[in-house]
């Protein structure tokens, strides 16, 4: 609740209590008085003069002061009255705020007065709800996350281990046979690398923010970097990447950073494009917009999959193979180096075409 409600509230409280302790005093004294004066009054004034004539006569010849003391006494007593009402209602603050952090499946329901608050305490234990929730679902994709990735470390970890107990073991292998087998070995060893380094990503993600360093920098360099390095990946599944670019197109930004992204952006389209076809990069410069896409040709991804590619922890292969099973931390993390640079990023899929459109702003 902001200031301007916490004010509107308590003013209104106020004014109520006001009004109803004016009203309750004044409605109170009007039956006394009639009780006193119109009803009961031969039978009151004789018993009061029987008790004392003196009693009785001050009555008489005090009027006023008698009026005034009584409408005291009265007020004070309604005033008491409302503020044990007011006390009440703070009770009924406090057990409803209690039961949102005990029960917050169950609805609050406050006196009319307090009609702002309880739309407001109400808001509040949807909002806890729903956040536990997406805790709950973070953690049980964590935790799912951690039993894949040890049973992704497991496998190679046995491969290793057996071709190396052969290489020990097999005193007359031949040569072509060792080379066979350590290079089988060192692959195994560069994926439990992979992995090892995945785990570090998802800790990094999740304890730290991720502060960037802005320098002016050739995006145009950085791809063909990027490519480069990506270059064994390609040749693996017989890849072709095209690039469209003009010779420097400069921008103010992280350039590890970005260029972190982009290789997000690369390796998902290696991994996920048929063997045999090209990966198209497309960089422009209009005014004072980059547009940069990464465009390459694979399984059609559902629409509610499609949705979601940018969740963290979230795998479009479902099937998890070894090969492209990641922490599906990658495109979370492209997406917030983009937004942290004050761009955009969004997924399409059309037919057999997946692509990645950024647009960065100078």
């Amino acid at each position: 609740m902001n200031s301007k409600e916490f004010t509107k509230l308590k003013n209104s409280i106020a004014i109520k209590s006001t009004i109803k302790i004016i009203i309750y005093s004044v409605i109170a004294m009007l039956i006394f008085l009639l009780i006193v004066d119109v009803i009961f009054q031969d039978e009151i004034a004789s018993m009061v003069y029987k008790m004392s004539a003196q009693l009785y006569y001050f009555f008489v010849g005090n009027k006023g002061l008698v009026f005034i003391l009584t409408y005291l006494l009265i007020f004070a007593i309604t005033t008491f009255i409302v503020i044990q009402n007011m006390n009440n209602y703070m009770v009924k603050i406090m057990e409803s705020v209690d039961s949102i952090l005990k029960n917050p499946e169950k609805e609050i329901s406050l006196p009319s007065d307090l009609a702002i608050l309880e739309n407001k305490l109400n808001t509040i234990r949807i909002d806890l709800i729903r956040n536990k929730n997406i805790a709950n679902e973070a953690i049980q994709k964590k935790d799912d996350l951690i039993m894949y990735m040890a049973h992704d470390l497991k496998t190679p970890l046995t491969s290793i281990i057996g071709y190396l107990t052969l290489l020990t073991q097999e005193k007359e292998i031949s040569q072509n046979l060792k080379e066979k087998y350590m290079n089988i070995a060192l692959d195994k060893s560069l994926r439990v690398e992979e992995l090892i380094n995945e785990f570090f990503e998802i800790t990094r993600y999740n304890l730290q923010d991720m502060p960037i360093n802005k320098k002016k920098i050739d995006l145009s360099f950085l791809i063909d970097q990027l490519v480069d390095e990506c270059y064994p990946m390609l040749q693996e599944k017989n890849l072709k990447c095209v690039v469209n670019k003009s010779a420097h197109i400069y921008f103010l930004g992280d350039g590890d950073k970005l260029a972190r992204a982009f290789e997000n952006l690369l390796k998902n389209a290696i991994n996920y494009s048929y063997e045999n076809t090209e990966i198209l990069i497309n960089m422009e410069e209009k005014d004072n917009d980059i547009k940069i896409s990464f465009k390459n040709k694979g399984d059609k991804i559902p629409k509610y999959k499609l949705d979601k590619i940018f969740d963290k922890f979230y795998r479009v292969d479902e099937s998890r193979s070894t090969k492209t099973g990641g922490t599906g931390l990658g495109l979370a993390i492209t997406k917030e180096i983009i937004e942290l640079h004050s761009g955009t990023i969004v997924a399409k899929n059309d037919d057999d075409f997946i692509e990645f459109c950024i647009e960065l702003h100078k």
